[in-house]
């Protein structure tokens, strides 16, 4: 079976490179939109968000006992325990969808329940405080409540969906696992293994911490810009200008390089944290690795790193493909074309709204910007929320990840009650405001 699906991907991509109609003008420049967007996650969010992650996950597998995870959030924990501790994750973790991964597919492997598991992995970049706070600043306080609130709720609801849908598959895995001998005890205390983890997890908040990408730019001619920074790469910067109403015009601009003087952050509480982000990354990275020395053995080092290489060959390359195929389509499908389609507030805008925030790729914050720009080209206010509920858990990469840690049925389960649910809370919505 496994080789049949080796040959059928080789097969695709024969006959897409086959057929790839390169003397489109279209086409070669959605191509290289792809490639941009691939650099821009190579270079601001692999080291920074992507490889804490994998060590986390191979640290969840290695050094958390299976009795521990399955105590609270196994199929037969606490709800109130299990989902609790789930939806908590985002407000603590902060990250983007791609970044959850590894962490999903670590406690999952552990033994978490597939409806804890689901919750955490829609929270971990869903509930995200700053998003939720930026939101209503930027889009309007009536967006930022209702963001908080769906995204709290989905999280929950979503989780327990799964649980009962597939209560069957889930019990037979508890019993399976229920079967397996009793693992050796821990060889620390419960609070060396708890600080452990948390220097990991704060490394990774640090590495990763969000910058909202308001700037002032200076060009070489002297003019000044205030603008959002959308994809930085290293030949040029996409921006969004603003205007002199204070608000983000539509269009995106392509500054090169080679025309910017300097580019300034924009002064904050969280850009200053941003601009020394490394600085108390690298202390928390420091304790760790004074933690490993002191308490971890040599045998259980090996172990973490092998189990840190096999997230990484499993998660990584689809990472990739995902980011890689989603500036393609991104490329062929501008962004004026998808405002067209998510104007006024029927049924359809707001399912096409969840269907493009599931397949899009947010980093942290960058939906907001995206968002507004969408409203002012005549996106509705019920697609907004809709966009906004179901693009940062969701994306086309962290799809390709879950359908291989859950499988095809799970995943489409998944993606459909975030795109319905999504889609019905953002029409309702609509009706609201309107």
């Amino acid at each position: 079976m496994r080789d049949w699906k080796k040959l059928a991907v080789l097969a695709a991509v024969f006959l897409a490179v086959y057929f790839l109609p390169l003397g489109n003008p279209e086409v070669r420049r959605a191509l290289i939109e792809a490639f941009r967007l691939l650099q821009w996650y190579a270079l601001h969010h692999t080291l920074a968000c992507v490889v804490p992650a994998m060590f986390i996950a191979g640290a969840i597998s290695t050094f958390l006992s299976h009795g521990s995870v399955m105590r609270y959030l196994g199929p037969k924990a606490s709800r109130p325990m299990a989902y609790g501790v789930a939806s908590v994750a985002g407000v603590v973790l902060a990250v983007c969808s791609c970044s959850v991964l590894p962490m999903f597919a670590g406690i999952y492997t552990v033994g978490a329940g597939l409806g804890p598991a689901s919750a955490f992995l829609y929270s971990g970049p869903a509930i995200n405080v700053m998003a939720v706070f930026l939101s209503a600043r930027v889009l309007g306080l009536d967006l930022g409540v209702a963001r908080a609130v769906g995204a709290i709720l989905f999280a929950v609801l979503i989780g327990l969906a799964m649980a009962a849908v597939f209560r069957r598959s889930e019990t037979k895995r508890s019993e399976a696992a229920a079967r397996m001998p009793a693992p050796e005890p821990s060889p620390r205390p419960l609070w060396k293994t708890v600080l452990f983890f948390l220097a990991m997890i704060l490394f990774l908040v640090f590495s990763d911490w969000y910058n909202t990408g308001d700037v002032t730019i200076t060009m070489d001619d002297g003019t000044r810009l205030r603008a959002n920074v959308r994809y930085a790469t290293r030949g040029a910067l996409d921006v969004q200008t603003y205007g002199p109403d204070g608000h983000l015009g539509s269009e995106v601009r392509r500054l090169d390089r080679d025309e910017v003087a300097s580019v300034e952050p924009e002064p904050g509480v969280v850009e200053t944290i941003h601009r020394h982000k490394w600085y108390l990354a690298g202390v928390m990275g420091l304790a760790v690795l004074v933690m490993v020395w002191r308490w971890f053995s040599k045998e259980e080092m090996r172990q973490w790193m092998h189990a840190t290489w096999d997230f990484t060959l499993l998660i990584v390359p689809l990472l990739f493909v995902g980011v890689f195929v989603t500036g393609l389509v991104g490329g062929l499908i501008p962004e004026k074309a998808v405002a067209g389609l998510v104007g006024g507030n029927s049924l359809a805008s707001n399912l096409t709204a969840s269907f493009v925030g599931m397949i899009w790729y947010f980093a942290t914050l960058t939906e907001i910007p995206i968002v507004e720009m969408l409203t002012r080209l005549g996106m509705g206010r019920g697609p907004a929320l809709a966009l906004l509920l179901a693009g940062p858990a969701l994306s086309l990469p962290s799809i390709l990840v879950v359908y291989k840690v859950i499988g095809f049925r799970k995943t489409l389960v998944f993606c459909l009650l975030a795109v319905v649910m999504s889609t019905l809370v953002g029409w309702v919505f609509g009706m609201l405001v309107a």
